[in-house]
């Protein structure tokens, strides 16, 4: 129990914890103490002094913000003394800040400006105007299009740089100079965008003036005329809480880190700016029907009664499993239940799929087997108390840019061990402890080298193997082939290099794995997997606080969409569709004969398409022809369908070739819920006011259906949620209104139930005998090698400025400004070999196509291996990429393949 010390304030006696600031002593009693510098966990100096107090027997006014209660004080926090002090130092700071309210973007969003009317401060008493020092205006801030600083509002309060040092985790920027002439700046005086600045404008949070800005939001109004709206982030699968402001004319304008879980207040700059593409001139507001290859306008009857009648004829003609049908991880869990209903109910097939094929179908069909449950292990939050954190195939810092700062700061803060293993130098391998730079493809060997060095060395946890898990004894006959020889010579990685990062996992002693697409997209994910999972069942590193395994989904609801039911071999929870039980509760709930068979992934849309199997596909959200491997023979089938449905906020690269296009709304505009990489699923709320002739998703599949003589009908995204609660279990203890206090995450059985925070815990894994099943696996080397012909090894990935297919993100100015066309990193000796510079034209070509892009040479990729970013059509690196499929989650090759590289 923590220790209590004996405080009075103001005259009253008070108990606190030892070690409790006089600040928050005094907020937790209802005392509010002015602040400016001072930021919770962020920014903690004192710099400011406006938090001034007095303390019985100190000869100088202490600062509440950094003075700890001790047994015995006795405190006051209002007096003429004290009033006066936090005057003088407020006019201190205003000593050289401009009076210009009135016409500055921060009017009515400003701490300096509540504080100065407060105390009723017009103009300090230190302004010499005729001596002041003025600062140049060209700053190394300026030149990006991202944030705006003006020196001249700077009152050198320290909160950006605390914030860039403590919450972003980055550290580029400082203060400089002496004195009067201390301005914040850069190493060197660099431009931001030279410095490891990842733009997500923390900094400009916890500014509490107009020095730091928004640039996209100069101009757009004062902030006291804007609508603010709680709700999540609409990118990657953290899932961040956000405060969404809307302007008079209905458009987004800013956005705001909300201080709660997951994200604690923190944005990347998809969060911090990506709402911009909401606002588009581009976006769909009518729906279109195609005739001869044209599309026209079409009222929304017309539109729907078409698509009922051609999905009728369709399958009347060729039976329901002649029809695909997509969900998306952009689209609610509601959008996503009713369009994996529709499939099921509705057509009548299990040819039901989303993006989770391209991304984490590994996840939950390696996860799955393993340890009976596909989905991360551990919250966020836990990051904190892991002693270990070992990050494989992920590029954290890009793809996850908050998870990334959790994980560098519990290793600033507290010292925990990072090993990360990558083709590519990541961002996050200049903080590692142990960075692994092994070829794309070869994750199995290392992770088998791994284990068995953990074996060797006596470092299994012997009695968590014997209680909780089965099939060791097959793996340790596998491990035998695995000497550190060979698998330095499989992954081009020294072999101590390798028997230190296993040391240094399995001894822990708490440890947790991260792993993203670089793991999951081979035609082996599910054995890198199943890898993964081994890893740490024989060390016990799972099941408790510190430990697990997480996946980090990539899209903002790829793990809801999962939840859902939106897969072929699933309903709702993962109940699987080929039990006979399962699938009799569903049919009587819904009242339909369902079908037996599992139904196809998405994946396979394009072959069966040009076979003549697959007929009509109705897309929801889902833009393939970016986003599938080898993506022209994609194309090729996707026009040979009879018929085509999209629906979407654009007209995407795949709804361009559909027969009939729906608009619908985009994220920020729906009610709903998204469920995050960590399980917690959370309620999504309208931040603007969409055009009166879009739809949400569910309500457009659910007028198809019905004109398809099977009548679906809901009130609202609440009744849709109800029905998805009565079948799944797992859910069934979340209601919009326990979401509405509080996020939960699943399990949740009941409505008393806080929601499972850990998975497995002591042990205790759902497969039917309650053990983990650790799995024997052998390494497969990448379908494609490097060869005379094609000597490079591709692997492709995301980048932190854009998004999925783009179709957001190209829409966002600031974004598609600052990184407007695709490029390849090349090794630098291997760029030396083929005459190439940075910038030069290359082709780059495999045996599926070629792509032209700017060379960018950089020590990131590993010799040998180049890097093409996913997100571009114009240049698409899908055209180059291998629809190998791994044979169980039906997932493509993305990470590796043959190519060849030629200078233009």
């Amino acid at each position: 129990m923590s220790e209590l010390v004996n405080v009075k304030i103001d005259g009253k006696p008070y108990q606190f914890e030892k070690g409790t600031t006089i600040l928050k002593a005094c907020k937790s009693i209802g005392i509010e103490i002015p602040t400016l510098c001072y930021l919770e966990g962020i920014a903690e100096e004192g710099s400011c002094g406006m938090c001034v107090v007095e303390v019985k027997g100190s000869r100088t006014l202490q600062r509440a913000c950094i003075t700890e209660v001790t047994e015995g004080m006795e405190i006051t926090t209002n007096s003429d003394l004290i009033y006066e002090a936090r005057k003088m130092n407020l006019e201190l700071a205003l000593a050289h800040h401009p009076l210009d309210c009135m016409t500055c973007d921060k009017d009515g969003d400003c701490v300096l400006q509540d504080l100065a009317y407060q105390f009723g401060i017009k103009k300090s008493q230190f302004l010499d105007e005729k001596d002041a020092f003025v600062y140049e205006k060209e700053t190394p801030w300026d030149k990006n299009p991202f944030i705006q600083f003006d020196p001249q509002k700077c009152i050198l309060c320290r909160r950006c740089v605390d914030a860039c040092e403590n919450q972003a985790i980055v550290e580029a920027i400082a203060i400089a100079m002496r004195g009067y002439k201390s301005i914040v700046s850069t190493p060197f005086n660099l431009p931001l965008e030279e410095t490891n600045c990842q733009f997500c404008a923390e900094c400009v949070q916890a500014c509490p003036t107009a020095a730091l800005i928004e640039k996209p939001r100069i101009g757009k109004g004062k902030i006291f005329n804007f609508e603010k709206t709680d709700t999540i982030c609409a990118y990657c699968g953290v899932g961040c809480n956000l405060t969404i402001f809307k302007d008079k004319n209905n458009n987004l304008v800013m956005a705001r880190g909300v201080d709660r879980e997951p994200n604690k207040g923190r944005l990347c700059v998809k969060g911090r700016y990506g709402y911009e593409y909401v606002n588009s001139s581009e976006r769909l507001t009518t729906p279109l029907i195609k005739e001869n290859g044209v599309f026209r306008a079409a009222t929304w009857e017309e539109a729907l009664d078409y698509t009922a009648k051609r999905l009728l004829e369709i399958k009347d003609k060729y039976g329901p499993d002649a029809i695909g049908v997509l969900g998306s991880a952009r689209c609610t869990n509601e959008d996503n239940y009713v369009v994996q209903k529709f499939a099921r109910a509705v057509i009548g097939t299990n040819n039901i799929d989303h993006c989770a094929r391209l991304c984490h179908a590994s996840t939950i069909s390696g996860l799955g087997k393993a340890l009976g449950a596909g989905a991360a292990t551990n919250p966020i939050d836990d990051i904190k108390n892991a002693d270990v954190m070992f990050v494989i195939g992920s590029n954290t810092t890009e793809t996850h840019p908050v998870i990334a700062q959790f994980i560098k700061e519990n290793k600033k803060k507290k010292g925990a061990k990072l090993i990360v293993c990558d083709p590519r130098n990541i961002d996050l391998a200049k903080y590692a402890d142990i960075f692994i730079q092994h070829y794309p493809g070869t994750d199995v060997a290392l992770l088998n080298g791994m284990m068995k060095v953990i074996v060797d060395k006596g470092l299994i946890d012997k009695e968590f193997i014997e209680n909780h898990t089965e099939g060791f004894e097959n793996l340790l006959k596998v491990l035998d082939k695995y000497d550190l020889d060979k698998v330095s010579e499989i992954t081009g990685v020294d072999k101590k290099l390798i028997e230190t990062a296993a040391i240094t996992y399995a001894k822990g002693p708490n440890s947790m794995i991260f792993y993203t697409m670089g793991i999951t997209q081979h035609h082996v994910g599910v054995d890198n997997v199943l890898s993964i999972a081994n890893l740490a069942l024989i060390t016990g590193h799972i099941g408790k606080e510190g430990n697990g395994i997480d996946p980090l989904r990539g899209q903002a609801n790829v793990q809801g969409a999962c939840d859902v039911g939106a897969l072929p071999d699933v309903y709702t929870g993962y109940q699987k569709v080929t039990e006979e039980n399962v699938r009799k509760k569903f049919e009587e709930f819904w009242k339909v004969k369902l079908p037996e068979n599992i139904g196809y992934a998405v994946s396979q849309f394009g072959d069966l398409a040009l076979e003549g199997k697959l007929k009509a596909v109705y897309a929801m959200g889902e833009n393939p022809l970016v986003t599938e491997a080898d993506v022209r023979h994609v194309k090729e089938g996707f026009e040979k369908l009879e018929f085509l449905a999209v629906q979407d906020i654009f007209l995407s690269e795949t709804a361009q070739i559909a027969d009939v296009v729906f608009p619908a709304k985009a994220s920020y505009e729906k009610f709903g819920t998204f469920t995050n990489t960590e399980r917690r699923v959370q309620l999504l709320n309208p931040g603007r006011t969409p055009h009166p002739n879009v739809k949400d998703d569910w309500q457009i599949v659910c007028e198809v259906a019905t004109r398809m003589g099977y009548p679906m009908h809901y009130r609202d995204a609440e009744e849709i949620w109800e029905e998805i609660r009565e079948l799944t279990p797992s859910l069934k203890g979340i209601t919009y209104k326990r979401l509405k206090e509080n996020s939960l995450l699943w399990p949740c059985p009941d409505e008393n139930h806080p929601g499972t925070r850990i998975l497995h815990y002591g042990g205790n894994f759902k497969r039917p005998n309650g053990k983990a099943l650790i799995s024997a696996v052998e390494f497969e080397p990448p379908v494609e090698v490097p060869d005379s012909e094609y000597p490079f090894i591709l692997t492709t990935g995301r980048i932190l400025f854009h998004y999925h297919s783009r179709n957001e993100t190209r829409r966002v100015k600031v974004l598609e400004s600052f990184v407007p066309e695709n490029f390849v990193e090349i090794n630098p000796e291997d760029a030396e070999k083929l005459n190439i510079k940075d910038g030069d034209k290359v082709k780059v070509k495999t045996r599926r196509g070629e792509i032209v892009v700017k060379a960018k040479v950089s020590t990131k990729p590993k010799k040998g291996v180049v890097f093409v970013s996913f997100h571009f059509s114009e240049a698409n690196a899908n055209i180059l990429t291998i629809n190998a499929i791994d044979p169980i989650a039906r997932i493509p090759e993305f990470k590796a393949c043959g190519c060849a590289i030629e200078k233009i």
